[in-house]
């Protein structure tokens, strides 16, 4: 990476300091995060909760580097994102950060181990290597039998689980998820909280599911909530709090 992109020394995956971010609409500002500071050490499996219009997914690009702060510090993996180009905080996110979407996000043209594979095209990793490195993932995802498959041939259920494997396709030491299972029915939902947790575990992954649901909550070792711009961490066992923040299952 270049000078501004410059490397801290940390034990941490993701150190937020005094983020706030604010949104001009015509003549007025609109603040939708304030004074957010966090800490997320490495193998934690972390969630972040909080209703529709929270301001979830602005944090997630912002920790992505997909957006920039107003104000504050963004560290994930050693090194500051709100002092990197737009560029390297492209080429950073390619080689450190997997994300999962809501609506898979699968290119529909191409079939699905083209699709885990595409992110080590874009690092240069091409052949027989990449291939092998994407049946490996689709295997690890239980989707070894589609690799010839094109998406919409695909049930929402498995299109989230090749998403998921594009998205450690790099292996990355951090794994974001917007809604995950916000497109899926309760029974697949159930199933990609249970990849995403068996991930966790097998591969040490650093994990933030950002949600409106509760289900996930059996599964994290730090829980944060998000309201009126503002995140809090919770205690795991505190229910009552955390009720008032999300969402039962369908």
């Amino acid at each position: 990476m270049s000078d501004d992109s410059s490397q801290h020394n940390s034990d941490l995956i993701i150190k937020l300091t005094n983020l706030s971010r604010v949104y001009q609409e015509g003549t007025l500002d609109r603040q939708v995060l304030r004074n957010i500071n966090a800490d997320i050490a490495p193998g934690q499996f972390s969630v972040l909760l909080g209703p529709s219009g929270s301001g979830k997914s602005t944090l997630l690009n912002l920790i992505s580097g997909i957006d920039i702060p107003t104000t504050g510090e963004i560290i994930i993996n050693g090194y500051n994102l709100t002092s990197m180009s737009e560029k390297h905080r492209t080429i950073f996110r390619r080689q450190h950060i997997g994300i999962v979407f809501q609506f898979f996000n699968l290119l529909p043209t191409l079939k699905v181990l083209e699709n885990v594979v595409l992110p080590l095209e874009l690092n240069g990793i091409t052949g027989n290597s990449a291939k092998r490195q994407g049946l490996d993932l689709l295997d690890s995802v239980g989707l070894l039998e589609r690799q010839n498959a094109f998406p919409d041939r695909l049930s929402g259920g498995e299109q989230q689980r090749v998403a998921i494997a594009r998205a450690l396709a790099t292996d990355p030491p951090l794994l974001l998820a917007d809604e995950p299972t916000g497109n899926l029915d309760s029974e697949n939902a159930e199933s990609i909280m249970q990849l995403l947790h068996n991930l966790h575990k097998t591969m040490n992954k650093t994990i933030l599911v950002v949600t409106h649901r509760s289900d996930f909550l059996k599964l994290a070792d730090r829980i944060f909530t998000i309201a009126n711009g503002e995140m809090k961490e919770q205690p795991i066992l505190d229910s009552q709090i955390l009720d008032q923040f999300s969402e039962k299952p369908s």
